[in-house]
């Protein structure tokens, strides 16, 4: 099992009100909510580096990428 850390914030006392109200679990919110945000970046900086790597990968012709591939498959 995954070791687990507290993490806390303030709120104004109107919306911890409403989320009483509402018998809103802020705990599987902000997990859920945290998870989409590291992911979300995660994602932009692979497009980040994506972006840096296309005019290398741009020199590396069909032929060669192929020709590697068969090569990585043929030594298996």
């Amino acid at each position: 099992m995954e070791e687990s850390v507290t993490v806390s914030t303030k709120i104004p006392k109107q919306l911890k009100e409403k989320m009483r109200q509402f018998k809103i679990k802020p705990s599987k919110i902000m997990r859920k909510a945290l998870e989409e945000e590291v992911k979300k970046r995660q994602v932009e900086e692979l497009k980040e580096e994506i972006e840096k790597l296309k005019p290398l990968l741009e020199k590396v012709s069909m032929e060669d990428i192929v020709r590697s591939v068969r090569e990585d498959r043929d030594s298996r």
